[in-house]
């Protein structure tokens, strides 16, 4: 439903586009027509032209609020409110034990906490190179 939906949004925003381009601006933009008024081979005269092209603004400009607010409230609608503190651990609880001291300097960093991660427990681990003796 949401993609159905998603598709004509889509379809609505390319229609309004154009619609608004077609439309007759001050210095002429890209309105259909020349000259004032249109001439008798004219698509439509210059009122008739500004009438349908605002009633086709107004028209696509309601569809895209109405599916706008639809995709919305469907995004929203299964989701449960929470909060941050709904994840706190107790204030009796205690806190989680920290990590032992490094042997070497520059033991314990993120690429020997990442190879931690990454090797299979109980495994061998590659070796660390040693630190430089000063």
């Amino acid at each position: 439903m949401q993609n159905v939906l998603i598709v004509i949004h889509l379809i609505i925003v390319i229609a309004l586009v154009g619609v608004v381009l077609l439309q007759r601006s001050e210095g002429g933009g890209l309105g259909m027509g020349s000259g004032g008024g249109g001439g008798v081979g004219g698509f439509m005269t210059g009122r008739g032209q500004a009438n349908a092209l605002t009633r086709a603004t107004a028209i696509l400009a309601g569809l895209f609020f109405i599916t706008s607010i639809t995709l919305a409230v469907l995004a929203t609608h299964g989701r449960t409110q929470r909060s941050i503190i709904d994840g706190a651990p107790p204030p009796g609880a205690t806190a989680p034990a920290a990590p032992s001291a490094p042997s070497a300097p520059n033991a314990g960093g993120v690429l020997d906490q990442l190879r931690q991660m990454q090797s299979p427990p109980g495994g061998s681990q590659p070796p660390t190179p040693a630190a430089p003796a000063q």
